[in-house]
């Protein structure tokens, strides 16, 4: 996901990404454990979404 997509959306929008993105985290998390997947770098990629999803919702909290 791109960062200027994250952006435009409200902080209601940014929880619910965000819970998304933490429970695809825990399955993902899971499935390298017991060898299902192969490819760690999504693992990478889903840990960034979340940091910039958490920054984004940090700095909207700040402005308000």
């Amino acid at each position: 996901m791109d960062i200027n997509e994250i952006k435009n959306k409200s902080i209601k929008d940014l929880k619910e990404l965000l819970e998304e993105k933490r429970g695809k985290l825990r399955d993902m998390r899971f499935n390298v454990s017991s060898a299902q997947i192969k490819n760690v770098r999504d693992l990478r990629k889903n840990r960034k979404d979340i940091a910039q999803i958490l920054t984004l919702i940090n700095t909207q909290n700040k402005e308000v």
